[in-house]
């Protein structure tokens, strides 16, 4: 069982800036693709960026290219979002997940990530 803990979000003002962390535990990290979700009020839960458990690829949603990065240190057991150049529509709560599949390529559906943290809210007023 792997156990995720969120931390990092808040109140932003747009263009501003904030850094999500997750910690996870339970498992060997280095064997874990992670992946950040973010889910707005009323809509689905959508994939925002992807961090390989090989690698070192990475995979964005446009919507977010540019202005965010994924990174890792697999000696912290821990990810990061760096969240930049933020915009009133990036509001939502944001979640960590994480895929144990060992798979070849990283996917961005929700059902693919078996672990997921309580998430973490984000607001970025304009």
């Amino acid at each position: 069982q792997v156990q995720l803990v969120e931390s990092g979000g808040g109140l932003v003002q747009a263009g501003g800036s904030l850094r999500l962390s997750c910690a996870a535990s339970g498992r060997t990290f280095s064997t874990l693709t992670m992946g950040w979700f973010r889910q707005a009020p009323g809509k689905e839960r959508e994939f925002v960026a992807a961090s390989s458990w090989s690698g070192g690829r990475m995979y964005y949603t446009d919507s977010v290219k540019g202005r965010f990065t994924i990174s890792r240190d697999n000696a912290k057991n821990t990810v990061y979002l760096q969240m930049n150049s933020l915009k009133p529509e990036d509001t939502a709560v944001y979640y960590c997940a994480a895929d144990g599949g060992l798979r070849v390529v990283i996917t961005t559906g929700p059902r693919s990530y078996d672990y997921w943290g309580q998430g973490t809210q984000v607001t970025v007023s304009s």
